[in-house]
């Protein structure tokens, strides 16, 4: 009995979208990360200690998403080399954003590779394009896929918090948004996560 046209097309889609996935996560686990050891793992929630990283940073206005979107292209420029000269830097993950003191301004953040000190980065043509060094940190982080909308931010951002409250610990400013994907990778294949920095003395949790 032939097999149905049908099934044998579900069928491909399916051993396609696999292979999609295992290409996904393979470049996820090949791209550099920041350094940090996990402390404290519970489920969804971890405490982790970082370690100092540089970091090129660019403050722009608008709402959430619009920001991460002005302050990429500017971001990627320096880093690949389109406005200035120099060798490329290889490009990392997350992207991160953190609201800064004035309403609706964000400050956007590409981590640097570890091999790449502060004073050896080449300067950026974009004077608006901060480098600097970023001190050792420890930090309450939740991880969780999906498309990170503002009411999937606020959910995962709420319990957080609480975790943070159940555990005893203090948390030190404003929430910290990472994006690990592009926007074009599909939700459910997404990582994202937001963190809190924690005050040193007591984040060792147990």
């Amino acid at each position: 009995m032939p097999f149905p046209k049908r099934a044998l097309t579900i069928a491909c889609g399916l051993v396609l979208l696999a292979g999609a996935y295992i290409a996904f996560a393979t470049y996820i686990d090949n791209v550099e990360h920041p350094q940090y050891t996990t402390l404290v793992s519970d489920g969804r929630f971890e405490v982790r200690a970082y370690r100092p990283m540089t970091v090129a940073e660019l403050t722009v206005a608008g709402r959430r998403r619009e920001a991460v979107n002005r302050a990429f292209s500017p971001l990627a420029d320096y880093i690949f080399a389109k406005e200035r000269d120099g060798e490329k830097i290889a490009m990392t993950a997350p992207v991160t954003q953190a609201a800064t003191a004035s309403e609706d301004e964000w400050t956007v953040t590409f981590v640097m590779p570890a091999r790449h000190a502060l004073a050896s980065l080449p300067k950026p043509v974009n004077s608006k394009i901060v480098l600097r060094q970023i001190r050792e940190s420890k930090r309450a982080v939740v991880q969780f896929g999906g498309v990170a909308d503002d009411r999937l931010i606020d959910e995962k951002e709420n319990e957080l918090r609480q975790w943070v409250k159940s555990k005893g610990l203090k948390m030190i400013g404003e929430p910290t948004y990472a994006y690990y994907n592009s926007p074009f990778t599909p939700g459910y294949m997404r990582r994202n996560e937001i963190m809190f920095e924690l005050k040193t003395d007591e984040a060792s949790g147990s």
